[in-house]
């Protein structure tokens, strides 16, 4: 549909094309006016977020110059300020046990019913960005605000929604700045992603949660905001969300957003973050994989000191990985918001029981540990791990709803603390690399065919899995690194050759017939541009997006 709405006399308005493949009851969700609403966004803000996105390049470039990064001095007073965010309504309180994942009908379901305290709704990482996914996305979280969604298995399996005072509350997650949305052009330029997925989440839904909260403690529009690099871009969506809340009637301050400090330039910014969205405010998150690809990305020629090494080897009690934990425990709790620890994304099997045994106490210790630090609660990808994250915060919170009162381990934390990837020790191994190549090839193959959440090896894995995979295989191929266990130098050619072996392992596991109907070629070769071009891709969902249709 394309629309002009120009009069004589006035500016001209915008020409608007919205152009995709049909949805079904996608018009519920593309209203006028809720475009209208988007389109209002992108007038509003676009130039900003360009100008934010061209302020990355020219910070990584001053990264690679310097070989380092530390507190802004200009922000000093900020940091040294007596100030708190804005208290946190009720729904909010008690974040013990977070439930993610995408928003397709099935997940809706059992996200809501799983006995978590939130759900992140996720339209980032856990999300393929196809027309189908973003559009049928918001339908169900309609549906599910209106008691009428449900869904059959082709297995005949009926899956509905228990009584509301069981339900999770909802945080919706949209995509990062970095994303565009081609099928709503303004003046033949995409709006933001993010734009796109909150404007139409908060359209369509303020004004219905703000109604059902008078009988639904479990009600209001709450936002994760991904990918942020800066106060600068927390600044942005403050600026956002105030101009959303004025242009629906709803009142100031209703919004509130949490925020995933999932890069290595957030770590220092943690409190102008919080300063800037106070008023919204909610928390602050430990999106660890994510942080470690920021690390890589941003450090990626930075010499032999920030070289990562196997990604599993590196955990949260790594020395810089637990320093940038205490850090956002610290920041979160001396400014009154929730410190929310990172993703258990072990998936249980009932066919290996000693894998799950083995796996679920390391999901147990490491809930523990965050418990212990004085975060306030943590994320799960399965329903089935809920009783276990549940069971270690209860031990330390018992009736509380949170620690906000723990100021967290009083040792401060220093820039070089933040940075230390060498005291990680470890190793980087040809096994590393292979792991590298199973894991990122398959994701790219799932994310194609419109998967945003994908089981392999027994873990939930989404696009942030992907992007420390390839950003690993990168690094280690540019910076000469020597594999520990084989001796043999990381090239590309060593990298395409596992690629190869890889997917003759995979067509041989699935038969020719299956392979043949996935798309694996397509996956090959944008696995290996992201991977192995001269030139590093910011981001795999990118030039993955291009290849969506």
């Amino acid at each position: 549909m394309a629309t002009d709405q120009g009069s004589v006399g006035a500016p001209a308005a915008p020409v608007v094309t919205v152009a995709g493949p049909r949805v079904p009851r996608a018009e519920e969700v593309l209203t006028p006016d809720a475009v209208a609403f988007v389109v209002g966004l992108h007038r509003a803000f676009e130039d900003r977020r360009q100008e934010l996105l061209a302020r990355r390049h020219t910070r990584r470039a001053e990264i690679a110059r310097a070989g380092t990064l530390d507190f802004l001095p200009e922000t000093a007073a900020i940091r040294a300020g007596d100030w708190r965010v804005a208290p946190a309504p009720r729904a909010l309180q008690d974040r013990r046990v977070e439930i993610t994942g995408p928003t397709d009908r099935k997940m809706v379901i059992n996200a809501l019913n799983s006995g978590a305290k939130i759900w992140l709704a996720d339209f980032e990482d856990a999300t393929s960005p196809t027309w189908q996914s973003v559009v049928s996305g918001q339908v169900n979280l309609i549906d599910a605000y209106e008691g009428r969604i449900d869904f059959t298995s082709p297995q005949g399996k009926e899956y509905k929604l228990k009584p509301a005072a069981e339900l999770a509350t909802v945080v919706v997650r949209p995509r990062g700045w970095h994303l565009d949305e081609n099928h709503l052009m303004v003046d033949g330029v995409p709006v933001a992603g993010a734009f796109f997925d909150f404007g139409l989440y908060f359209f369509h839904n303020a004004k219905r949660l703000l109604a059902k909260g008078t009988e639904d403690p479990n009600s209001g529009p709450y936002f994760y905001l991904p990918k942020t690099e800066s106060h600068l871009e927390a600044r942005l969506w403050n600026d956002v969300f105030t101009h959303a809340q004025a242009k629906l009637g709803i009142p100031h301050g209703t919004i509130r957003a949490t925020v995933l400090i999932e890069t290595i330039m957030a770590a220092f910014e943690m409190d102008e973050i919080l300063y800037e969205l106070r008023e919204h405010a909610a928390g602050l998150n430990a999106g660890r994989w994510d942080y470690l690809f920021s690390i890589v990305k941003n450090f990626r020629d930075a010499g032999e000191h920030y070289i990562l090494p196997d990604r599993n080897s590196v955990g949260m009690t790594s020395p810089f990985m637990a320093a940038y934990a205490r850090l956002l425990v610290q920041t979160c709790h001396r400014r009154g918001a929730h410190a929310i620890g990172g993703m258990a994304a072990f998936i249980p099997s009932r066919k290996d029981p000693e894998v799950n045994a083995a796996a679920l106490g390391k999901v147990k210790a490491d809930k523990e540990r965050e418990a212990g630090l004085g975060f306030d609660g943590s994320w799960v990808a399965h329903p089935d791990l809920v009783p276990v994250a549940r069971a270690c915060f209860d031990a330390v919170l018992g009736e509380r709803p949170n620690q906000k009162e723990n100021p967290g381990p009083a040792e401060p934390v220093t820039a070089a603390e933040l940075l230390d990837v060498a005291g990680a020790g470890g190793s980087c191994t040809e096994a590393g690399l292979q792991n590298a190549v199973a894991v990122g090839l398959r994701y790219c193959e799932a994310w194609l065919r419109g998967l945003g959440a994908v089981a392999i090896f027994n873990m939930m894995e989404d696009a942030a899995t992907a992007e420390i995979s390839r950003s690993q295989i990168w690094q280690w191929i540019h910076n000469g690194v020597v594999l520990a266990d084989t001796g043999e130098k990381a090239t590309a050619e060593l990298a395409r050759r596992l690629v190869a072996e890889e997917l003759a392992a995979i067509e041989a596991e699935s038969g020719a017939e299956v392979y043949a109907a996935g798309r694996w070629a397509e996956a090959r070769d944008l696995f290996e541009q992201v991977s192995l071009a001269e030139d590093f891709v910011d981001f795999l969902t990118l030039p993955g997006y291009a290849r969506l249709g």
